[in-house]
């Protein structure tokens, strides 16, 4: 669905002078949802995820096959911003970061730290004081971490 929706999606937000910046599709109790994540600099305003939310979803009507019911949902990235585009982790290179991998790397498959940059096709991150390399195609989840106060310190909520 997220593969189907995305071209759709990109040249829109393009041509609303919008940024696409993630897509998700979940089943949720409530039924199937997809989310689309805008942004723009200056920030995103109601108007646009409402003209998104409108000109998208006759597109998709129109243009896919979808034989499911499912809701449609526009919004800001947040403060937890997903992280998916390769680019995405070079352009937050020092903010924090929440990683959850396909499979385990080191024992582990979630891991939270500073992002720094990428080296090839590997996600560098710096988690519990030891740099550690994750290849990009095994990222399941990727966000940046709910951050309080201007230096950015980690939220414990």
């Amino acid at each position: 669905m997220v593969a189907r929706c995305r071209d759709t999606a990109r040249m829109l937000c393009e041509s609303e002078g919008l940024e696409l910046v993630h897509i998700e599709y979940q089943r949720e109790s409530a039924g199937r949802v997809l989310r689309v994540y805008i942004d723009k600099p200056g920030g995103v305003m109601l108007a646009d995820c409402v003209n998104i939310s409108r000109q998208l979803g006759d597109l998709l009507d129109v243009q896919e096959d979808i034989d499911v019911a499912y809701s449609l949902e526009v919004s800001s990235p947040g403060d937890r911003r997903p992280l998916g585009k390769p680019e995405d982790f070079e352009r937050f290179k020092g903010r924090r970061a929440e990683i959850r991998t396909r499979h385990p790397i080191r024992n582990r498959r979630t891991f939270k730290g500073v992002l720094l940059g990428l080296v090839g096709d590997s996600v560098m991150l710096l988690s519990d004081g030891a740099e550690l390399a994750i290849p990009h195609q095994e990222i399941s989840r990727a966000r940046l971490a709910k951050t309080i106060g201007e230096n950015g310190c980690l939220s414990q909520t």
